[in-house]
């Protein structure tokens, strides 16, 4: 059976099970069970509960909702930022293009991942869940440009030297329609490829920030938040089953890197 054909039915199988957490969960993803404190699993409790009662089976799911879907929004953030800045460069020449240049190398020299904890750290802590949501990936897609940006750029120039963008040059065509109708799909596939290199990139950003407290905020969950609970060595030796977050993101993550592959994008 093919690899790639399985990794991607296993891939949008997690995502649809993410998705319809609201028919798979057993119960919302904040109620306390007060009598079931840090319970094992169970059929009411599929993974059981944790330190204040919830079900970690429903904050799985929605958690994965949460990651799953606000991800690829901000990598999508990133690569329009990114292709927007690589077109008006390449169009543009001159002192524009290696300013944008050394801008993306300034962007490239500072490790993004410090950048983002050092920007989330200055907001407040005590945020509103959902708006700790919208600031935690609305800084991913806006810091997380640079990358795509170089290499977008380089494509750039590759078509600028192609027959089809001389003759459109030759007959007239201004720079905005040169850039959206003539350049602009060539560079799809390479976008493509850099979106599912971000993505994945940006998953395990949050799970970083959720384990340095700087994630989003309770009670709300994310696969980041659940993970917090293996910072215990003790509780991972006495409660397994706590380890199953872990699992479902590595193959989450295995099943995005093989399921498009180099050389197989959609033109």
């Amino acid at each position: 059976m093919n690899t790639t054909r399985v990794a991607r039915w296993l891939l949008l199988s997690i995502m649809a099970l993410m998705l319809g957490a609201g028919w798979w969960a057993p119960c919302p993803y904040d109620r306390q069970f007060r009598d079931q404190i840090a319970a094992p699993p169970s059929q009411t409790h599929l993974l059981g509960t944790d330190s204040v009662g919830r079900d970690r089976f429903s904050r799985l799911l929605y958690g994965g909702r949460i990651s799953l879907f606000l991800v690829p929004a901000a990598a999508t953030l990133s690569v329009g930022i990114a292709l927007a800045i690589a077109l008006g460069a390449a169009l543009a020449g001159g002192w524009r293009e290696s300013a944008a240049t050394a801008l993306i190398d300034l962007f490239l020299s500072m490790p993004w991942l410090f950048l983002l904890l050092a920007v989330r750290a200055l907001l407040p802590l005590n945020a509103a869940p959902w708006l700790s949501v919208g600031t935690t990936f609305a800084l991913l897609g806006l810091l997380g440009w640079p990358g795509p940006a170089r290499v977008l750029l380089a494509a750039a120039h590759v078509q600028l030297d192609t027959a089809y963008v001389l003759r459109a040059r030759a007959s007239g065509c201004g720079p905005l329609r040169l850039a959206i109708i003539h350049i602009a799909p060539n560079l799809a596939p390479v976008a493509w490829a850099q979106f599912w290199t971000t993505a994945p990139a940006y998953l395990l950003a949050e799970v970083n920030l959720a384990l340095l407290g700087l994630g989003i905020a309770e009670p709300l969950p994310s696969w980041g938040s659940l993970l917090r609970e293996l910072q215990s060595l003790s509780s991972i030796s006495h409660q397994p089953w706590i380890l199953v977050p872990l699992g479902v993101l590595i193959v989450t993550l295995g099943c995005s890197q093989v399921a498009w592959k180099t050389g197989d994008y959609p033109t």
